[in-house]
């Protein structure tokens, strides 16, 4: 969990935050009073250290981002004399229940992947591939095939549609809605550590080789539709998966709500040149934009950069000069499979940005063989004070 993506946009827009996460990165302290759950805390990195760090700071107000949204009963606690900045616990159960997201699609008319529950395993089409993916998870993190067998207690199996992955940025009232901008995700990929499904970046805006608009439409009906359904407010975002129907027309399936303040939304900051943290907290306040002007011309691109092996990190404070953010400490000791740091492009078209990323994760594990380690960490916000 990192809030520094958030801390930069509310900053941006003049608010006074306090950041707890689990990794406190060396930019994010540049930026505002920011603290880490274990390493400054004394705190287990989970959903429950956050919360008893949230006991610890003085604060009119409390933002979350991932993962606390599959613990409403912690956002609930977390309200207690305070102003939440974000979706309510009870939005959250509600929009993050499998089987009303299910039901909702139905009858909305919604392209969405097929979901079973536990008990519902039979119903698999044996024709189709399958996953298996954790209800209180995000990320992509332990999504596998399925092999056939019972589901767990807490897991879903969804079928795999084959496409383009995609995430969608939209602000709300808890009754209208706007959509910010679509991004494409970038999933597994092996030339940044990463593995499987799990995420790994987006590239921003979403390339279709001019079959957009089409999507656009069938998103903003979409989201929409969630927005009065579920009461969403604030910035929220949803996975998606873009296919090709019988017809010809590109069909954009609903994955996955994320109902928070997402890590693809820095890019759409970078194109539109506006803070996404100021957005959110209008819409909280019952103002939505108007019209956005143009997002900027080229392609906007950010890659989590993974470690492949145990190591050491080097000197990381050249990293604070570049276009390198979530720097970790110097000399942190890193585990294979940990993130080290985000790095940042941008390019006149989306190959060109995407091949910059890769040289800069490159840059990156050059430095690491010469010496060097691997490791990052994630965060928690505060906005007017508020604890985040």
């Amino acid at each position: 969990m990192s809030t520094r993506s958030l801390v930069e946009s509310a900053v941006r827009a003049g608010h006074e935050l306090v950041a707890v996460d689990y990794f406190g990165d060396r930019d994010q302290a540049r930026l505002v009073e920011a603290y880490a759950l274990r390493r400054h805390l004394g705190l287990p990195l989970s959903s429950g250290g956050l919360e008893a760090a949230a006991k610890r700071i003085e604060a009119d107000a409390v933002v979350y981002c991932a993962n606390l949204e599959n613990h409403p009963d912690i956002v609930d606690r977390l309200q207690a004399g305070r102003t939440i900045l974000g979706n309510s616990g009870a939005v959250l159960r509600r929009v993050r229940d499998p089987r009303l997201l299910r039901e909702h699609c139905r009858e909305a008319g919604v392209a969405c992947p097929r979901t079973l529950l536990p008990g519902e395993e039979s119903q698999a089409d044996p024709a189709g591939r399958w996953l298996v993916k954790r209800v209180r998870s995000g990320g992509g993190h332990g999504i596998r095939l399925w092999r056939g067998g019972r589901l767990a207690g807490g897991h879903v199996l969804q079928e795999l549609v084959a496409g383009v992955p995609a995430s969608v940025t939209f602000v709300a009232d808890g009754r209208e809605s706007m959509v910010l901008g679509l991004t494409e995700q970038i999933l597994g990929h092996e030339a940044l550590g990463a593995t499987g499904f799990g995420w790994c970046g987006n590239l921003a805006p979403l390339d279709l080789g001019g079959r957009e608009s089409v999507v656009r439409e069938q998103v903003v009906d979409m989201v929409g539709g969630l927005s009065r359904r579920f009461g969403l407010r604030g910035v929220n975002g949803v996975d998606l998966v873009i296919d090709v129907a019988r017809d010809g027309r590109p069909r954009t399936n609903l994955v996955e709500v994320n109902p928070r303040f997402c890590a693809s939304m820095e890019l759409l900051e970078r194109s539109l040149g506006v803070s996404i943290y100021e957005l959110h907290v209008r819409a909280l306040a019952g103002s939505l934009p108007g019209p956005m002007t143009a997002p900027a011309a080229g392609c906007f691109g950010k890659a989590v950069v993974f470690a492949r092996s145990s190591a050491i990190l080097p000197d990381t404070t050249p990293w604070l000069e570049g276009q390198v953010r979530d720097v970790p400490p110097s000399r942190q000791r890193m585990r294979a499979g940990h993130p080290i740091c985000t790095v940042l492009a941008r390019g006149r078209d989306r190959r060109i940005c995407f091949d910059e990323l890769l040289l800069r994760a490159a840059s990156i594990y050059s430095e690491l063989e010469q010496g060097g380690g691997e490791r990052c960490e994630r965060a928690i916000h505060a906005g007017h004070r508020t604890y985040a």
